[in-house]
Formats: C-alpha cells, structure tokens, sequence
C-alpha cells in the first residue's frame, strides 16, 4: 500500500471532521467475593434496573457487570466516564457489605475466576416483563448451544465513528480491521493464561504452570483463540464484510435458516419453560461472534438488522480487546489512541474485496496469534503467502506517526505520537507487552497461580478506585439514574398487554429484518 495514498486521504479529512471523531465504550467484568470465587448475589439494587439503566447493565450472567459510556469527542472525558462508574459501582458493593474487606470486587482479567459448577452460574435476569423475559430466555438458548463457563469470559468493547462516512467507508474499513487484527491482540492481548477450573474436562492445548493454572508460553488473548467466543456452528456463517448487502443477507440467512442442532434442543422443554429464542444458526443479531461489528442504534423494539438496512452503519464496535489488569478499570488512554490511529488507518487504506479463502486464512491468523504472538519468527499468511509477523506489523504501523502527528495538532501536545511510539518499543521488547507482564507477574510473585494474580490484581483496583470516591453531585446523579431505571422497568412491566409466546414470534418474524 502507497504511503503516498494514505497521506492524501488523511489530508483530505477536515479537522472539523477529525474533531467530530467519537468513541465510548462498553466493558464488562464478573462481581467475585474476596476470595475470588463467582458472586452468585443477585444484581445490586441500588444499582437501578440491568433492563433499562444507561450506563450499568449485565452481560450474560446476573454476576457479569457491563458498563456502557455515551459517546465521547474527547479520550478523556470517555475514561472518566466509565472511571465514574466504577466508582459508583464499588461505592454500592461496598455498603452491600458488613465489611468493606469482604465486599464484592470486580475481576480485572477477561479470563474468569473460579466457577461454580456450570448450572450454578446465574443467567442474567430482568424483571417479568416480556422483554426482560427474553432477555434470559436468549441467554438460556448460549448456555444450551456454548455452555455457561464461555460465556463468563469478559472483554471490552471499543464504539468508534467518525462523521460523514458512508456504508462502503465502514465496510471498508472493517475489512482492513479484519486483516490487520493481529497486531491488536499481539500489543494489547492480556490473557495467556487461565484458571485450571476453566479447561477441567475440556479438549485444550494449554500447559500447566507450576501445577497452578494453564498458559501457553507466547500467548497473547486466549479469550481470542480457540478456548475463547468461537463456535463451529458460527464458523460454518461465511459472513461477507464486501457491503452492506451482502452482510446483512448473510446475518438474514442465519437468523431464519433452523439449525439441526439448535432444532433438536428445541425452543420449549417438557414443562413448558423455555431453552432459547429461536433454533436458527443465530437466535437474535447479537450472537454473532466477530472482532468488529457495523452498528446503528435501534428505535424501541426495532431489530439491528432492519435498523442497518434502513439507515445505515453508523459505528463500528471493535470487540476484540482484552481487559488489562494493570489498569483499574480495564483500558488506558494510550491503547484509546492506538485504537483511534489504528482504525483510521484502517479507513485510509486501499481495501479490497475479502474472499472464502481470505476469510478462512485470517481466522487461521487470528488463532495462530492469540496462542503464539510472542513465539520469535512466527509467520501469518497474507495473500497465499506467509510473511513473517515482524515484517507485517511494521507495514501496518508505519503510517501511525502521520495520522498520530495529525490528530495531535487538532488536540495540542504529543499524546497520540507518544502512544504509537510506546507501542513500537513494546514490540521491540515483548517482554514489556501486557500478556508478557502478565506472565511474569504470574511466575515471580504468586507461585504460577493466575487466580491469586488476578485476586490481587482486583483488590488493588478496588482500593485504587474507593480511595477518590465520586463527588456528591455525581453520586446523586447515579442514585437518580438507578431510582428511574427501576420505574422504568415497572412501567414496562405494567405496559405488556400479549403472552409471551405472541410476543416472542412477533420479535423473530423474519420481516422485521427487511426493510
């Protein structure tokens, strides 16, 4: 790819553009007791309702906190958001607690603590409305098709845009991202190793580590390879990223097309409870695995799919990002600029078409990378060809200090071209990348055990984020907020006027996905 190219797109972007560049994120960790086992309370109270609150909901399991912050021009300013709630989150588990030392504590690894036997890992729950019911009926359907212990697995999810960009930009854009992912999991991947309770009874490659957790030696995200989201129902989805078109009649296909192994679960058990939303290859959009998402945001009972079609992508959501437990409330400012940068030069590139056989190859990459990126000499295919992973990184990076240099004088300061220049010493020194760190911290200070590694690590961040507690004025804020979410989800309780089973066909018909 031509520089030469690059540099005159990034100049043709306005500054006012650039200024207009946003992002938020969402990140989700499991509440654990002291001694690092799964907290099996009930999502807190005074946290509002996980069926409408903004900013503070769960993810799959009623013990799996997912924050979400709005949309942010400014790095910063979206940091302490999602700070702010943290602190808000640990000021409530705290009073939960006789004793602040045995408070719930948020786990700061995307690999999980110790789990209760499977069935005992709560599903998320969300009032008895039909909504909220399908909520934990669409949750029940992961536990049946993935298992629960997957499904406790966190990350962070990073929301970006940039203004005027049109469907093909994104899909562009998101094509590039798909190629040079790699780079991503290899800078910021921070989970090499896991609890032995994860892997018990499973198929793994992993090696133990002073007979105390699993590794593998160069991994960099096992969250990203094969014990990780995957699922070889979903492999057999060969979603195409060459339009808007062609993505969405690949997510309509597996959202209508019944799956033999989903039909013989069945949507109802023998007393008539329910097992999952639909026996499709997908239940609803969100199932999809993947590292990138196009986005929109939904109208009230609106589908994502039809939303899309109608009115086009309107972000992208990164999802492969590891939370990174060295810092209190899972991401820095830094890796934010290195993903801004990376993205843009995601969307400056040239980008052709993806094919099966790209496809095919970069998932074979991604897996390559999450167990081995560290490994010296490691080689990656790239055009029917493998090139070493050294070599491919610095073309890749290359362009950062331009875009770094461009987003920096819209800014003021050096932030940005300090940040790409960290993480090219980074990978001149793999030792110094977080999965490394990890790794040692591990070895040197806690006998190979990765749960007391991360139980520390948790305490620490919990200490860090109680000793500056929010201002009054935030803290009612978030009393304010929580009190409405619950009345919220009272109204809508009230409001339902079908049975759930009318409701749930109505949610799966397949014209709610065409526009």
């Amino acid at each position: 790819m031509h520089h030469q190219n690059i540099s005159d797109r990034l100049q043709a972007l306005s500054p006012a553009r650039l200024q207009r560049m946003m992002r938020g994120i969402e990140k989700e960790s499991l509440r654990v007791r002291p001694d690092g086992q799964l907290a099996l309370t009930p999502h807190p109270a005074a946290l509002g309702s996980a069926l409408t609150h903004p900013h503070i909901t769960t993810d799959f399991s009623e013990a799996q906190l997912e924050f979400v912050t709005g949309a942010h021009t400014s790095i910063d300013a979206c940091l302490r958001e999602l700070a702010d709630i943290h602190r808000y989150t640990y000021a409530v588990m705290g009073a939960q607690a006789a004793d602040p030392s045995a408070s719930e504590r948020l786990w700061v690894s995307s690999m999980p603590c110790r789990l209760p036997a499977e069935n005992e890992i709560p599903l998320g729950q969300y009032g008895s409305s039909n909504v909220g019911r399908s909520k934990t009926v669409y949750r029940s359907g992961l536990s049946y098709r993935y298992g629960r212990n997957m499904q406790t697995i966190s990350g962070i999810h990073y929301n970006w845009s940039l203004p005027g960009l049109g469907n093909d930009d994104y899909f562009g854009l998101i094509r590039n991202f798909r190629r040079h992912s790699f780079l991503l999991l290899l800078l910021f991947g921070a989970s090499p190793a896991v609890c032995s309770s994860f892997v018990a009874g499973r198929d793994h490659q992993l090696e133990s580590l002073a007979g105390r957790s699993m590794y593998l030696p160069y991994a960099t995200s096992l969250r990203m390879g094969r014990l990780g989201y995957q699922s070889d129902a979903q492999a057999s989805l060969k979603a195409s990223f060459n339009s808007l078109d062609s993505y969405g009649a690949s997510l309509q296909d597996a959202l209508t097309r019944p799956y033999p192994a989903y039909e013989a679960i069945g949507v109802r058990d023998p007393d008539g409870g329910y097992r999952q939303l639909a026996t499709t290859l997908l239940q609803i959009e969100n199932e999809l695995y993947g590292t990138i998402r196009p986005k929109r945001v939904t109208r009230s009972g609106e589908r994502p799919l039809h939303a899309l079609r109608e009115r086009g992508v309107e972000y992208v959501e990164v999802r492969l990002m590891d939370l990174n437990p060295f810092e209190p409330i899972g991401i820095d400012a830094l890796t934010a600029r290195v993903l801004d940068v990376f993205l843009l030069s995601c969307l400056l590139r040239d980008s052709p078409p993806d094919t099966p056989d790209e496809v095919a190859a970069l998932a074979r990459n991604q897996h390559k990378v999450a167990a081995r990126g560290r490994e010296p000499g490691l080689r990656l295919e790239c055009d029917g060809r493998e090139v070493p992973l050294a070599d491919w990184a610095a073309e890749i990076i290359a362009p950062f200090d331009e875009i770094a240099a461009t987003l920096d004088a819209l800014e003021g300061g050096e932030a940005s071209q300090r940040a790409v220049a960290t993480i090219r010493e980074r990978l001149a020194h793999p030792e110094t990348l977080p999965s490394s760190r990890v790794l040692a911290a591990m070895r040197d200070d806690f006998d190979g055990s990765h749960l007391a590694f991360i139980n520390a690590r948790s305490e620490a961040a919990r200490a860090v984020m109680t000793a500056e507690p929010l201002s009054d004025e935030a803290r009612r804020r978030f009393e304010a907020m929580a009190a409405a979410s619950l009345e919220e989800q009272r109204r809508i309780e009230a409001a339902d006027r079908v049975p759930f089973e009318a409701y749930r066909q109505q949610l799966l018909a397949p014209g709610n996905l065409t526009v």
